[in-house]
């Protein structure tokens, strides 16, 4: 006959567990209640301090005022409050003016991805990193070097005018839903490849399975790996798509074809072709049209708007196998994103 169990064994089995994951969840909802509660009051504080000095209108009036309230608070609550943390609190209080939003905002980043955000310049530039960090869950570091490789000028949403972006972020914050323009990029920095001078499109191709796991990452968020040289047949011909992935987030496939150099006319064809194969054939009933990546070494930017390929789900893009000084690469994005946007303006007037 046997016998039954031990006190001691029942502690090390399943009740155990139970204890165990009660604990966790515990501390980590008690974690996310204490971030949330210090970047209200760090807003708060901020908002109050900035209303005052708004009061005293004047530069000098404000640093008096944030220099004695840190020494009064630093002698009763620590170092927390330092005259640096407070003008911190106030330019978070400028930079996010709406309560609500840092209050959801609060739920999923810690004050260290606010102080990545709130020296941001540009609103619409701290919106999108603000969102994404919500949406995707980025680690502060994480967050760094998004900044770093300048994610947001190399969006497709950067493009467009101010209005449309802020829309398209409003819709996000509200619905969680992810759009094209939000996850497609130009260029794709791809110089963890290292690939050199010469090199044919097969060993571009090897290089990108190589390091897939960093090429999805520069790829964006919800990708995954479907298939390489995908043969499809049409009319007895048999047609190979270099790389296949789909989105989770957008729910489509998305077709990446690499080309060695400059962007061509044909390649709009190619792509179709594909495209309306993919959407005939590998469609699921709950997913939209697939979408198309043309990867190109240098592109021709007015054929490309001639083409009008955004209408037909085609995104044409450069890749970088080796990356430019952050300053060149920079300037080299707000030019495009300015000739974008004055091209946009100019179609909306003659229209």
């Amino acid at each position: 006959m046997s016998k039954s169990a031990s006190p001691a064994a029942a502690a090390d089995g399943q009740l155990l567990r139970d204890i165990r994951g009660l604990i966790e969840q515990s501390r980590r909802q008690l974690a996310s209640t204490v971030n949330s509660a210090l970047t209200s009051l760090y807003w708060r504080i901020g908002q109050r301090i900035r209303a005052e000095v708004l009061q005293g209108e004047r530069a000098a009036y404000g640093e008096e005022i944030v220099a004695a309230l840190s020494r009064q608070l630093e002698a009763e609550h620590g170092r927390g409050f330092s005259t640096k943390n407070l003008r911190h609190m106030v330019r978070f209080a400028e930079a996010f003016a709406d309560n609500g939003i840092v209050s959801t905002l609060s739920r999923q980043l810690a004050w260290s991805h606010f102080l990545e955000l709130i020296y941001l310049k540009d609103p619409l530039q701290r919106d999108f990193y603000a969102q994404m960090c919500s949406q995707e869950r980025w680690s502060v570091r994480v967050l760094r070097e998004r900044k770093a490789s300048l994610l947001f000028e190399r969006t497709a949403l950067s493009r467009q005018p101010g209005e449309l972006i802020a829309a398209e972020l409003a819709t996000l914050r509200q619905t969680n839903d992810m759009t094209p323009a939000l996850v497609l990029k130009d260029p794709y920095v791809l110089d963890f490849l290292g690939l050199h001078d010469r090199y044919l499109e097969r060993d571009l191709e090897d290089a990108i399975l190589g390091e897939l796991e960093s090429f999805l990452l520069e790829l964006g968020a919800g990708f995954t790996f479907v298939a390489r040289q995908k043969r499809i047949q049409i009319d007895n011909e048999d047609f190979y798509i270099d790389l296949l992935f789909y989105n989770r987030r957008l729910r489509r496939l998305v077709v990446v074809e690499l080309k060695l150099g400059e962007f061509k006319v044909e390649y709009k064809g190619q792509m179709e072709l594909y495209l309306r194969w993919l959407a005939r054939h590998e469609l699921e009933a709950d997913e939209l049209p697939p979408l198309g990546v043309i990867l190109c070494s240098g592109k021709k930017q007015e054929q490309i708007e001639l083409l009008e390929l955004g209408q037909t789900g085609i995104h044409v893009a450069e890749y970088l196998t080796v990356l430019p000084p952050r300053e060149v690469l920079g300037a080299r994005l707000h030019e495009a994103i300015a000739r974008s946007r004055a091209r946009l303006d100019h179609r909306a007037e003659q229209s």
